[in-house]
């Protein structure tokens, strides 16, 4: 029996630990004004189908000003709205509507660096060497006679140098694109502004947010760097490394909670920290830190069923330990959807590579088993969906929607893409705007083309087209989050033994089972009421890669 955190009856306080959580890529959700762009009243607009399908809250990628050199995390204004999005006054009509319909909203914050159009950063180029403008960044000497070398040969996570040169022998670091000048988050200025930020917008009813690369804003900069090697064989694991999951960060996030409980209820948040051991991620979702933080281990993973067992019951055995509620999450803006992968030969040892051999081919090399993906996400989602915690489900996922890697090169957007050709195709393939119509220019998704282009294959598997099919992908995401709503608790867990070791069967305390067939052939349908499949049933069997639900007096 494993003990899970969350009480059987949420209060206003803590409705997050057992929440379904909704994420919504705003520039490809829905366009209500025509221009290819997903906008704050396109989503205002669809208010009632987020109420049908039946999630607790949405979380909404950044919409603030940005010149988009990384999908908006390029933010010019921390506490505004980008024009081609709408206005602050939309995005008051737009979390007035969601509250209405009694869903919450969590924001994306960027914190680890601004775009390089920021104001702050654009005071800092025009200031000189040692100037307060500049020590809101991290700038460094350049090295050689006139600083015309960077500081050290440092690799961003978009590929390329990690310091650009601003003339006058000083780099500014970015551990993503160049447009993303790292903030010096020693600096008290940038820390105060944050906090600022912070109650702009749940002074404005946001409910919680979405904390970016949380694990990055703390770093520390010996007046000697080390080579890219160096920092490479840097122990992760310590709380001393240079730039990642540094010890102090947790002195940052404890001032934002101070800020959080200002309000009632208090505003939640949840990290996305990439941390290893997961006893780091841990201290992230402290009660006196964020709160929560993202568990991409079932993300990573291959569709195998003691990989599954052991990542739930790991993440569960976390959850207990810091008191805070596990999250769990298959697909978002960053990686292939997992209808795709689950239908493409396992990465084995290499899970974040998110099959770019596959992307790389354009989709045709190795061969892609649509069927059997889909069959697999939609088991792996109900199995999913039966366990304590937050659901994070990413927009277009309730539709079985695919990768789409046939994007020309001159359509791409993903600044990954352009920084490291033919090695990474970037991300723009889980990020095409979503298909609400059978037919039309977009799909439903505008009155004209989307801003990146969508497959022909995208109008039967559109809203639309699964609406009253009660075999649907959509079909079975509704069921599902109306049943999780009405059955879910969080006092146990419990594993059921089963002969096959393809086979998961979980038990919850109020008689509520998920049985998993992870294997090809079917096996024995468990006792019990029928209460939903991922997939139709045999007589008494339980199909390969096929979930159920059952209830149990």
């Amino acid at each position: 029996m494993m003990a899970a955190p969350s009480p059987a009856s949420p209060t206003a306080a803590d409705w997050w630990r057992q929440a379904t959580v909704y994420q919504i890529y705003p520039r490809s959700f829905a366009d209500a004004n025509g221009d290819g762009i997903g906008d704050l009243r396109g989503i205002t607009s669809r208010v009632d189908y987020l109420a049908r399908l039946g999630v607790d809250a949405v979380w909404l990628s950044p919409f603030y000003p940005s010149a988009l050199a990384d999908g908006g995390y390029d933010v010019d204004d921390y506490r505004n709205v980008d024009p081609r999005l709408g206005t602050l006054d939309d995005f008051d009509t737009m979390i007035a509507a969601l509250h209405a319909a009694g869903i919450k909203l969590i924001v994306d914050i960027v914190p680890n660096h601004s775009s390089n159009r920021h104001e702050w950063f654009q005071a800092a180029l025009a200031s000189p060497k040692g100037s307060p403008e500049r020590d809101r960044y991290v700038f460094r000497d350049g090295r050689g006679a006139n600083g015309e070398l960077p500081p050290a040969d440092w690799v961003s996570m978009f590929g390329g140098p990690a310091w650009t040169a601003v003339g006058d022998g000083q780099w500014y670091l970015h551990l993503f694109a160049p447009e993303q000048p790292d903030f010096n988050w020693r600096n008290e200025e940038v820390r105060e502004d944050f906090l600022k930020t912070l109650r702009f917008w749940s002074d404005r009813g946001v409910d919680g947010f979405r904390v970016d690369v949380a694990h990055a804003l703390a770093k520390h900069l010996p007046a000697d760097l080390p080579s890219q090697a160096e920092l490479e064989a840097m122990d992760k694991a310590t709380g001393m490394h240079l730039l990642w999951d540094r010890d102090e960060v947790h002195d940052i996030y404890a001032s934002w909670r101070s800020v959080f409980n200002e309000y009632d209820p208090p505003r939640i948040a949840v990290a996305e920290a990439w941390v290893d051991p997961p006893a780091r991620r841990a201290r992230y979702a402290s009660s006196e830190g964020l709160g929560q933080a993202f568990n991409f281990d079932l993300l990573e993973a291959d569709f195998d069923p003691a990989a599954f067992r052991r990542i739930i019951t790991e993440n569960l055995e976390q959850a207990v330990e810091t008191g805070s509620s596990t999250t769990w999450v298959f697909s978002n803006h960053d990686v292939v959807r997992h209808a795709t992968r689950y239908g493409l030969p396992p990465n084995g040892d290499e899970p974040r590579k998110y099959n770019r051999a596959w992307l790389l081919s354009r989709g045709t090399e190795p061969e892609l088993d649509t069927a059997q993906g889909l069959r697999r996400a939609r088991a792996a989602t109900l199995l999913m969906l039966a366990l304590p915690g937050s659901a994070y489900l990413y927009q277009g996922e309730e539709l079985g929607l695919g990768e789409v890697a046939t994007i020309p090169d001159e359509a791409r957007q993903d600044p990954t893409f352009f920084r490291s050709p033919g090695v990474d195709v970037g991300r723009d393939g889980c990020r095409v705007p979503i298909p609400w119509t059978v037919e039309g220019p977009s799909y439903g998704f505008g009155s004209g083309p989307a801003h990146l282009p969508q497959p022909d294959w995208f109008g039967k598997l559109s809203v639309e087209a699964q609406t009253g099919d009660a075999s649907s992908t959509l079909s079975l995401y509704r069921d599902a989050l109306a049943l999780r709503r009405e059955l879910q608790t969080g006092e146990t867990l419990e594993w059921v033994h089963n002969a096959s070791n393809a086979v998961l069967h979980i038990r919850r305390s109020n008689g509520w089972e998920a049985v998993a067939n992870f294997g090809s052939d079917p096996v024995p349908l468990p006792e019990g009421e029928v209460l939903l499949a991922s997939g139709p049933l045999g007589e008494g069997e339980l199909p390969g890669e096929t979930t159920v639900w059952l209830r149990r007096p």
